[in-house]
């Protein structure tokens, strides 16, 4: 299973099982702007998305 987080240049965001869930929490930490309306996600300058598959997450 695929998780995502999103990483600032001053914080970095919890580990999340769906991409819409990782956006919704992103903008409380400051990553970017969900509207709510559409459900379009616009990351902020410096902002980036990380996936991670099951084997990287063990290390």
């Amino acid at each position: 299973m695929t998780k995502f987080r999103f990483i600032t240049p001053h914080r970095i965001g919890k580990w999340y099982n769906d991409l819409h869930l990782a956006q919704r929490f992103a903008s409380a930490i400051g990553a970017g702007f969900l509207d709510t309306r559409s459900g379009r996600f616009v990351a902020y300058p410096g902002t980036r998305l990380e996936m991670a598959g099951p084997s990287q997450l063990e290390r």
